[in-house]
């Protein structure tokens, strides 16, 4: 076998997601069989790949209804088609409610972590403050641990300092013993094996511990020399957890009230240290900011910001009017999944894991299964909780604010990490297999023609170096043919015409001879560009890219390229193509918009050679000339005040005219 023969084998393994599909259709038939003995009951799915292990958990009011869109393929989602290729059986379970079959998705998601559904992108356990609530003295602590039966969490946080600090102010405000004390270990470890003793503790205790430094130095409340009840120190406990669910003003109630009570029986030094905790959560609210007008609002807003395969999602914690904290998470799903699927996905994680519940969850799309989530959040926190999108108000500013976040974490994320590099070189391997290329496409050009009828026709040519735009390298071609109605064809053959011939392919200006040609269009607009290479002699690999399916078109094959949904070599041929026309879109509207302001400056009654030629003047350009108003126009020397009227009146209608222009030409 040939080595170009076996390159082209090679590429069409960039076509083979389509055969490799038509395959799998006889398994997709038998897996439809099965399905139909799935019964119609609620419940969760779990799609399994050949190794068995679980790859996709979903939930259905209908098991039997859900899944025959994944097996016949009417489910729109693009991972869909990809994913059932490596589907080889399921497992389900059916349970009495949609509810329960939310609350048992998640579980079971917990559980396998399947590569399909949205989740965290690193594996990483995230800090919470946590309350050991089934010890007789209860401590709080800082863990990543995984959740405990009898210990209660609060967060996640994400930045680990700020969590620390948050356990430091409350043992300011409210001393309770620390999970790391090692005389509060003794305690537990005493009352464990003694509960009998846990009513006295605070009287048995000092026989078997010691004084430990917290105490010394005033931080700790005495549990291990007998200094506190179990009964008092609850107290304590309560205030903190009461804090950490937002509930701050109660604890300044309580502690005002006992600073007076202290104050009237003439324990001034106990006032004076209650004064001090006072000071500690005002200081507090002073680095807090007010976000919602509302004393008693409970809110939390989660924006989010979606790349190609990733995403992040920024919480905004709001408590009693207050941003308590904000949280940030990237996500290993972006534009390959819709956004509600992102957004329910993320709710479903977070708020399993997390206690501190608010009344309302802000969210910026419509969820299909709101009302069930609603339920399922009232349920866990004890009382109302909804989640819906604001569309107006304090609440959408705040989601405005929580996703502006997501998007710079994101970026944050993406320099950090090196992502876009890896992305990148990614891409140009892929394309470089998928289209038979001798190297990587280092540098990509791509060709886009814009047209109204045939008027004002122009081409642009980007150029991608390394993966990433070359604005440097960019062109602009007015297409020279007289062309009485749109012909794309034509006006890319005398483009390619222009930028490959001799004298453009030895100009430095114009870069190197470029390693991809890419033209936006299906096999008609991919043969007329071979064509013209042809005629010049020129060998560059070319493809084109239609809009419809996202297909690529290839000369050594019929059958188009399918690029995988998500992958970075769909994405960046995408970005090629978008760019192009984007580039040839404004240039367009630019030479129709001068056209046609100057043509009618030349129509007005009243405006003459010198006049015109004075108003350009004035402005410096026609985008100035289109915002000022009569009085500014009429302050050009020589231009009466009925005159400029006559300009202002000309250029709205002239502007009401493009807009419908541009409306008919799809821009």
């Amino acid at each position: 076998m040939t080595e170009g023969a076996d390159r082209s084998l090679a590429a069409r393994g960039g076509a083979s997601s389509r055969r490799a599909y038509a395959a799998h259709d006889e398994h997709l038939r038998a897996l439809a069989e099965e399905v139909a003995r799935v019964p119609r009951e609620p419940g969760c799915y779990l799609w399994k790949d050949a190794k068995g292990e679980v790859i996709y958990v979903g939930k259905a009011k209908d098991l039997r209804a859900r899944m025959r869109q994944y097996v016949t393929l009417t489910d729109d989602r693009a991972k869909i088609p990809l994913m059932m290729q490596v589907v080889e059986g399921f497992d389900y379970v059916v349970v009495s409610s949609e509810h329960e079959a939310l609350v048992l998705e998640r579980e079971l998601i917990a559980q396998y972590h399947p590569y399909y559904n949205v989740d965290y992108k690193d594996d990483k356990s995230y800090p919470f403050i946590a309350i050991t609530e089934s010890d007789a003295f209860p401590a709080i602590k800082y863990t990543r641990e995984k959740h405990r039966k009898g210990t209660r969490y609060f967060g996640p946080y994400t930045d680990a300092h700020a969590a620390r600090e948050t356990i430091d102010i409350l043992r300011k405000v409210a001393p309770i013993c620390t999970a790391s004390c090692v005389e509060w270990k003794r305690v537990k470890r005493y009352l464990d094996s003694h509960p009998d003793d846990v009513p006295i503790a605070n009287m048995v205790v000092p026989d078997h511990v010691r004084p430990c430094f917290d105490y010394h130095v005033g931080r700790g409340p005495g549990v291990c020399c007998g200094e506190v009840t179990t009964a008092e120190y609850g107290r304590a406990v309560r205030q903190v957890e009461r804090f950490l669910e937002g509930r701050r003003s109660e604890m300044v109630d309580v502690l005002e009230e006992q600073m007076h009570e202290a104050a009237a029986e003439l324990e001034f030094e106990r006032a004076g240290r209650i004064k001090h905790r006072l000071d500690v959560l005002a200081g507090l609210d002073d680095r807090q900011q007010v976000v919602l007008s509302g004393a008693k609002a409970s809110v939390d807003a989660i924006g989010f910001y979606r790349e190609e395969t990733i995403s992040c999602a920024c919480v905004f914690v709001v408590r009693e009017g207050r941003t308590t904290r904000t949280a940030e998470f990237v996500l290993n799903r972006g534009l390959d999944v819709s956004e509600e699927e992102l957004q329910a996905g993320f709710l479903k994680r977070y708020y399993d894991e997390t206690a501190d519940l608010p009344q309302e969850i802000c969210v910026s799309c419509e969820l299909s299964d709101a009302e069930v989530l609603s339920a399922w959040l009232t349920e866990k926190r004890g009382r109302a909780c909804r989640v819906f999108v604001p569309k107006r108000g304090e609440k959408k500013k705040l989601l405005d604010m929580a996703a502006m976040n997501a998007r710079h974490a994101l970026m944050r994320y993406m320099v950090r990490t090196g992502y876009a590099d890896d992305r990148t070189n990614q891409a140009l391997l892929e394309l470089e297999s998928a289209l038979a290329l001798d190297g990587p496409p280092l540098r990509i050009e791509c060709f886009d023609i814009s047209t109204l009828h045939g008027r004002f026709t122009v081409a642009s040519m980007v150029v991608f170096t390394d993966g990433r735009p070359d604005k440097g390298q960019y062109r602009r071609f007015k297409v020279r043919a007289e062309l009485d109605e749109a012909n794309d064809f034509l006006s890319m053959e005398e483009v390619l015409g222009r930028r490959y011939a001799p004298e453009r392919m030895a100009d430095e200006r114009f870069g190197a001879r470029p390693d991809l040609l890419v033209v936006d269009g299906g096999k008609p607009q991919l043969t007329a560009a071979m064509n013209q290479l042809e005629a010049l002699g020129l060998d560059i690999p070319v493809c084109g890219l239609a809009k419809s399916d996202e297909e690529v078109f290839v000369p050594w094959d019929e059958t188009p390229v399918v690029l995988p949904s998500g992958s970075a070599s769909l994405y960046l041929i995408k970005q090629v193509r978008d760019e192009s026309h984007r580039f040839a879109i404004t240039f367009h509207r630019e030479l129709r918009d001068k056209a046609m302001t100057v043509s009618i400056l030349d129509e007005i009654p009243g405006v003459g050679p010198k006049r015109k030629k004075a108003i350009m003047r004035h402005f410096g350009s026609l985008k100035r000339l289109r915002a000022a108003s009569p009085e500014q126009i009429a302050e050009v020397k020589g231009v009466p005040e009925a005159v400029a009227e006559e300009i202002w009146q000309t250029l709205r209608a002239v502007e009401a005219e493009a807009a419908q222009v541009a409306e008919a030409a799809g821009e």
